[in-house]
């Protein structure tokens, strides 16, 4: 077969992959959240000096204190003038119930307080086993409780925690504590919860729910899923709550 040596030759010219690049304070950040997933650096406790840090690593203290910086946004860290930098921690009365969006109408301030139900080890269904990373049937902790707002009763909440973790907690040494039940985990268990992802959609309330939240059967609630996360990313509960909104809404702040 003849070739036309008239016709003009296509190059095809393919992307070619680049590596990823990290900044270095990234992968600074990197190595602290190392640190306190392995426990180096406890939920309280203060950490090395930016300095020491610097020495630690290699590198200035401006790349130190820009991944401080960024931890602190993501409170993994807390900066307290004068004093140092501390490991965030559940125990600090601010953070009791940092993921909890829900609020009055009103915007007055109500004392929150957490009334455990129930607590026991039971199979994962498969929406359990899905969300924590775990074979249907394998065993999770089962953990019920309302919350109330002034003795109000706003919250039923239906968690669900991983037993090799949780596997010794109890209703009893529950109804015992004062503190939120993140704090407990905290204290109890090392783990601390880091963030959360929910999903928010209205259900009917069953005759159960309803007999709990005190409303109406059929009665409109905000149903909250949520999967929290500790360190590396690693799924430790998931939660339904129930929430009754005819004087209480969801905020959520974006920036």
């Amino acid at each position: 077969m003849s070739t036309d040596s008239s016709s003009p030759v296509t190059h095809i010219v393919r992307p070619v992959a680049s590596p990823t690049f990290s900044p270095l304070y990234r992968q600074i950040k990197e190595l602290m959240v190392s640190a306190l997933r392995a426990g180096e650096w406890a939920p309280g406790m203060a950490i090395p000096s930016e300095s020491e840090l610097a020495v630690r690593f290699g590198v200035s203290q401006g790349t130190v204190r820009k991944a401080i910086d960024e931890m602190a946004a993501e409170h993994l860290l807390v900066r307290r003038q004068g004093k140092g930098t501390f490991v965030e921690s559940h125990n600090n009365p601010r953070a009791y119930y940092r993921f909890l969006r829900l609020q009055p109408n009103d915007r007055k301030v109500r004392q929150k307080r957490s009334i455990p139900l129930s607590c026991k080890l039971q199979p994962a269904d498969r929406a359990v086993a899905l969300a924590l990373h775990l074979a249907p049937g394998e065993s999770v902790v089962a953990l019920e409780r309302l919350l109330s707002f002034d003795d109000e009763v706003v919250v039923f909440d239906q968690m669900f925690l991983l037993a090799d973790i949780f596997g010794e907690l109890t209703l009893e040494s529950l109804q015992q504590e004062e503190h939120s039940l993140y704090s407990i985990f905290e204290r109890r268990f090392g783990v601390r919860m880091i963030r959360a992802e929910e999903r928010l959609r209205a259900v009917a309330a069953d005759r159960r729910i309803a007999e709990l939240l005190k409303v109406g059967e059929t009665e409109p609630l905000m149903l909250v899923e949520r999967i929290t996360y500790t360190y590396g990313d690693q799924p430790v509960e998931w939660r339904r709550g129930f929430y009754a909104t005819d004087r209480y809404h969801y905020y959520n702040e974006l920036n």
